[in-house]
């Protein structure tokens, strides 16, 4: 019994491991074929960049460096050379004192026509003399000049009795000569005697336009046959230099500069040892314009002078002022009296808003007188003073 049995499981076992095979092998799949060979690819042509042929290069004969010609040294290399600035010729100064006189009376005669429409009147009591008195202090004439004036005419047309247009403008014009002065010596001097060049300084506040003055003064001499050496002492603004040497460049005069926040002595210094070996007539050297509220800066521009005065005595310090600043203006003049000792005056911008008056004031303060005026901002607007001209635009035609 028992041998049956374990003939039966042994069966069983048999027969289940034929069954798992039989399974097994319906469920496997085949393999996939392997994948075909990669294709040739050819690859683009690849984008010309710049200096590339834009085709294929041909063959062509080539020279070698002993077949070239090479240039053997013997010619000279032309290189063309920037032009040179065209020299002005510039207005004569005879010439342009009719100009500056025209358009003078057109901007500085309302002083004196108002003068003439108050002494013209029938009676003239205590009221009109101070309505006269109000325009002479309002042209900038000063309190002190301003009171003189008013009691010489008070005492004159007393005495006078009838006034004719005719006589009240010449009492006029009288006292007013009087008061800007006829017998000041107001030629600019560079021509010493005894050496040359001449030595010209200019001073002023930066605004009253000092450096386009001296390229202006320069104008003036060369039109009057003298040869300039300019100096660009005014090294703390940047475009001075580069100003005044346009100036000298249009007239044919030299500018001595240094660089930019260099000593303003050492250029003041060298510009009058160039006019001097260069032979020239006059040496203009433009200075900083230092604000008269500086003490330290105004110390600076006395050292200017020192310096300058190693080589030679300086013929003229001429003081540039605003027109249009009136009374303002005396102050700064005042203190640049003090540190330079100023022998004569340039006043700008005496057309437009300026009040003629300035000039009598100024000469007052100082006690030096005015030379040279400016009217205009044209290359040949600047011109010796003369009292006389300057009264007649003042009291018109």
């Amino acid at each position: 019994m028992e041998t049956v049995i374990l003939a039966v499981v042994i069966a069983v076992v048999v027969l289940g491991a034929l069954g798992g095979l039989v399974i097994g092998s319906r469920r496997k799949k085949p393999l996939p074929p392997p994948p075909p060979a990669a294709p040739d690819i050819t690859a683009p042509p690849a984008e010309p960049h710049v200096g590339d042929e834009a085709e294929t290069p041909r063959d062509e004969p080539r020279r070698t460096i002993e077949e070239v010609d090479l240039p053997d040294g013997s010619a000279p290399v032309a290189v063309e050379e920037p032009p040179a600035p065209e020299i002005e010729i510039p207005e004569p100064t005879a010439g342009r004192l009719v100009r500056l006189r025209a358009r003078l009376s057109r901007s500085q005669n309302a002083l004196g026509k108002g003068l003439l429409t108050l002494l013209s009147r029938e009676h003239l009591d205590d009221d009109t003399w101070e309505e006269i008195e109000d325009i002479l202090l309002t042209a900038d004439v000063g309190v002190q000049p301003t009171t003189e004036l008013v009691e010489r005419l008070r005492e004159r047309v007393k005495v006078l009795g009838t006034r004719t247009p005719v006589e009240l403008r010449s009492l006029l014009r009288e006292e007013l000569l009087t008061l800007v002065g006829t017998d000041a010596d107001r030629v600019v001097k560079t021509e010493p005697a005894d050496r040359k060049p001449g030595i010209v300084m200019v001073v002023g506040v930066n605004g009253t336009g000092k450096t386009t003055t001296t390229g202006k003064l320069a104008r003036v001499l060369v039109a009057d046959g003298r040869t300039v050496v300019l100096g660009a002492a005014d090294t703390f603004r940047a475009a001075a230099a580069d100003q005044l040497q346009t100036w000298g460049e249009r007239v044919g005069a030299y500018t001595v500069r240094g660089p930019e926040g260099g000593d303003p002595a050492s250029v003041a210094f060298d510009a009058v040892k160039e006019g001097k070996e260069m032979g020239v007539d006059v040496v203009l050297i433009d200075t900083a314009g230092r604000l008269h509220t500086k003490t330290g800066l105004m110390d600076e521009l006395g050292k200017v002078k020192r310096v300058v005065e190693k080589h030679a005595p300086l013929d003229e310090v001429l003081l540039v002022l605003d027109a249009t600043t009136g009374q303002n203006g005396l102050v700064q003049a005042r203190v640049f009296a003090e540190v330079v000792d100023i022998s004569g005056i340039v006043l700008t911008k005496l057309d437009g808003t300026a009040k003629g008056g300035i000039v009598i004031a100024v000469q007052r303060e100082l006690g030096v007188p005015v030379k040279l005026i400016g009217l205009g901002e044209g290359a040949d607007d600047l011109a010796p003073f003369e009292p006389e001209a300057f009264v007649d635009a003042l009291i018109g035609d």
